[in-house]
């Protein structure tokens, strides 16, 4: 646990990235606060670093991604088929299996030391969903989880109809998170065709714009977001 446990988490909105661009941010950000972690056990307590927390918020061009555990085969596209859905692909350092990123998504990459919170990856993901069940409660919308499946789901009592509307895969090293969760806002549903979503090929994909049968206020959406996440993990959140 830190000497100083520090709440003050920098909120950053990248807007629509290209995913590498993304990985890439992210990534340094994440690596800075490991190295920080390593130089502060060398040290007095008193001579430790406060380490820093990020929540970043953005959305990619269409993009599949397929985690350390994943299955390739679960992608149901060859490069052709990836030029002509203007989509690219790549193999990531997450848990998880395949998913999607696109525009219309909330993509979020908490990059926090849990040391600042709690040090409990279960605890952890859970928040994330619950954060998301919450987001999806103002809206009237019913969700939940499933049992052995990582993410945010509707109808999680009727398997026929149950469905994923957001997909969630991390990353951590010393306490240090990194990648995150895609909350589908007003994705098109299609490019979820092109895969076996998280290697689960009997439950369907939706949004919330499916399930409200109308556009949401995507800046609403994000900030009702932000504000539960803030909540559940007390972050004191400052805008970059």
């Amino acid at each position: 646990m830190n000497v100083v446990q520090n709440k003050e988490t920098k909120f950053i909105d990248l807007g629509l990235i290209d995913y590498q661009e993304a990985w890439d941010y992210q990534t340094e950000l994440f690596d800075q606060t490991v190295a920080l972690k390593i130089e502060n056990r060398k040290k007095e307590e008193p001579d430790q670093s406060i380490t820093p927390n990020y929540l970043i918020f953005c959305s990619h061009p269409h993009v599949y991604t397929l985690g350390k555990s994943g299955d390739q085969a679960n992608l149901l596209l060859d490069e052709k088929g990836l030029e002509e859905k203007h989509a690219t692909f790549y193999k990531i350092n997450r848990g998880g299996d395949i998913t999607y990123h696109g525009p219309g998504q909330i993509v979020g990459y908490p990059i926090l030391d849990l040391d600042n919170f709690f040090t409990d990856i279960h605890k952890y993901l859970r928040l994330l969903e619950e954060a998301i069940i919450l987001t999806l409660a103002d809206y009237g919308i019913a969700a939940g989880r499933i049992d052995g499946l990582t993410g945010v789901w509707i109808d999680i009592d009727n398997p026929a109809k149950a469905r994923k509307i957001c997909a969630m895969g991390v990353k951590s090293s010393r306490w240090v998170t990194m990648h995150g969760f895609a909350f589908n806002v007003m994705t098109d549903l299609n490019y979820f065709q092109n895969i076996i979503p998280c290697g689960i090929d009997d439950k369907a994909v939706t949004s919330l714009e499916f399930e409200l049968g109308k556009k949401p206020d995507m800046n609403e959406v994000q900030e009702r977001l932000k504000g539960h996440l803030a909540d559940l993990f007390e972050l004191d959140l400052v805008d970059s």
